[in-house]
């Protein structure tokens, strides 16, 4: 593109599926045609998405992008619905959605409890947490002719129990909060569902955190309680709401997805498994390559122009709700090469790194926590079951529901013999 010329939108705007799907095709259409376009998010809401890799990394950097929602133009105007299935994206109150001073107050707070000691003294439980999980899968697929939804047992409990044990939420609740996780990040979700879903997470978060006020821990919640700055400041019950409801759910279904698209991009590609199991790459490697090349989040909801913005040649308005187009930029050529479409984990992420967990003063906090689940989690299951592999083919499975999140909804595996 010659970014010289000014494109104010593309001649036809991408209508997102509210069902989800397999985002690569429709990536690769849209990047042929421009780093930026413009979308439409479900009830006929315009938008626009940055796809391009270079142009993702200055976006979610530029000093004139905002991520609180009163710069939502739509929304200030009172043209979105309660219950449109993104406003939770826009409107929770938390690090995700606050700006300037204000970002760094919360990002403060969290950082405080969120710390690299209190993550790394999470790997021993980690270790042992996922060799429970293992015996259940085996145990399930013992029950079920050799067959077991890896995504059910094993994926999703692993990240759950772990941030679960982080913030200190009982055990009795891990299973609402991933239903309830699972529903705010849907996209085809109805207005009712919507709001419903919202209303009982709060609640549900709202007697987490009461608990822990009444009862103090060695936990997340209860440090982020009593975490305060030097001038006193500390998160209000908002806050403190919306940062445990963005905890739960980056904390889960990230890694969720990225465990899950990890086994399946493993199983569909023996020869990289091979390299793998062999000791030949790293399995923190093989983690990279799939946040790469099949980035757990596709489209992530929102940031908003402060003013008209001209990126890659393209105006977004000021006001502009824009996506940032994670799994689209994993596989840009022209940042990742001619074969940024193919699954490599011995690839050099060294000379572009992706994006996937994102850049600029938003980087994720618990990057480090996932990659750690990720990798033992890989470890461990390929050693333990070796000869594991999809029991249906590969484009048969579910795709979630979302075009926010970006994975299947199940994943069926045939464990084959353990090792002991």
């Amino acid at each position: 593109m010659n970014t010289s010329q000014v494109n104010t939108a593309a001649s036809q705007p991408h209508r997102f599926d509210p069902a989800g799907g397999c985002p690569h095709a429709d990536n690769a259409r849209l990047l042929a045609g421009g780093a930026v376009t413009p979308v439409v998010l479900p009830g006929d809401v315009a938008g626009m998405a940055v796809l391009g890799h270079d142009a993702l990394k200055e976006f979610l950097a530029h000093p004139d992008v905002a991520k609180n929602a009163r710069h939502f133009a739509a929304l200030q105007a009172g043209e979105i619905p309660d219950g449109w299935p993104l406003k939770t994206f826009a409107t929770v109150q938390g690090m995700t959605t606050a700006d300037g001073t204000d970002h760094r107050r919360l990002r403060s707070l969290m950082g405080k409890a969120f710390t690299p000691r209190r993550v790394a003294e999470l790997q021993p439980r980690i270790t042992a947490l996922t060799t429970e999980l293992l015996d259940n899968l085996d145990r399930a697929a013992a029950e079920g002719d050799g067959v077991a939804d890896l995504r059910k047992h094993f994926a999703m409990p692993l990240p759950m129990g772990v941030i679960c044990e982080l913030l200190g939420v009982d055990a009795e609740y891990q299973d609402r909060l991933h239903h309830l996780s699972n529903q705010i990040v849907a996209t085809d979700i109805g207005p009712q569902e919507a709001m419903a879903a919202n209303k009982e997470m709060i609640e549900v978060l709202t007697a987490v955190a009461a608990a822990r006020a009444a009862n103090p821990g060695d936990d997340l919640t209860t440090a982020l309680i009593a975490a305060r700055e030097e001038n006193g400041d500390r998160l209000s019950p908002h806050e403190l709401i919306g940062t445990l409801m963005l905890t739960i759910i980056a904390g889960h279904e990230t890694t969720l997805n990225l465990i899950t698209n990890a086994v399946r991009a493993l199983c569909t590609h023996p020869e990289q498994l091979a390299l793998a199991k062999a000791g030949e790459v790293a399995w923190a490697d093989v983690v990279e390559e799939t946040l790469r090349w099949d980035s757990p989040v596709s489209y992530f909801p929102f940031r908003y122009p402060t003013r008209d913005l001209t990126l890659d040649g393209t105006v977004i308005p000021q006001g502009t709700p824009v996506l940032a187009g994670y799994s689209a930029a994993g596989r840009d050529k022209q940042a990742h090469g001619p074969d940024a479409d193919r699954f490599d984990i011995t690839r050099d992420q060294t000379t572009t790194r992706h994006l996937s967990l994102g850049h600029g003063a938003h980087f994720c906090m618990g990057a480090p926590l996932a990659r750690m689940e990720a990798t033992i989690a890989l470890e461990q299951l390929f050693t333990r079951f070796p000869d594991l592999d999809l029991a249906v083919p590969e484009p048969e499975l579910p795709r979630h529901a979302s075009f926010v999140g970006n994975s299947v909804h199940k994943l069926p595996v045939r464990p084959g013999d353990r090792r002991p």
